[in-house]
């Protein structure tokens, strides 16, 4: 197993790392909306946030060598049912024609107090 560590996503709040690389899968730890240059969390705002989760989670499936394309699982913490639709607007965006297995749920709470958090599994 290979860790993966990048300075292009926020560095991870506990004892875990941000990816595990097998050799030919990739699971990427949930991506909470914190900005990687400042170390802080953007906007309270849903849309905000789950763009800076995926871009987040994108920089560690870059970094590990894997494309998005790759992405074969991912999973989405809500604090809030209601903004499925507005989360799912944004990751249609985010993923394109590409549409790996999902599983999206309501929470109680997140790390931080954020809205979202998204993790993801990818295959080579």
């Amino acid at each position: 197993m290979k860790f993966v560590q990048t300075n292009d996503a926020p560095q991870a709040i506990g004892p875990y790392s941000q990816a595990v690389d097998t050799g030919n899968m990739l699971f990427v730890s949930g991506q909470i909306p914190i900005n990687p240059e400042t170390g802080e969390l953007v906007e309270n705002k849903i849309e905000i946030q789950a763009k800076q989760s995926l871009q987040n989670l994108k920089s560690i499936i870059v970094a590990a060598g894997y494309k998005l394309q790759n992405v074969a699982k991912v999973t989405v913490f809500m604090k809030n049912m209601d903004d499925f639709a507005v989360v799912n607007g944004i990751y249609e965006d985010f993923f394109g024609g590409h549409k790996p297995a999902r599983a999206a749920v309501e929470v109680a709470r997140l790390p931080k107090d954020v809205l979202i958090e998204i993790e993801a599994v990818c295959v080579k």
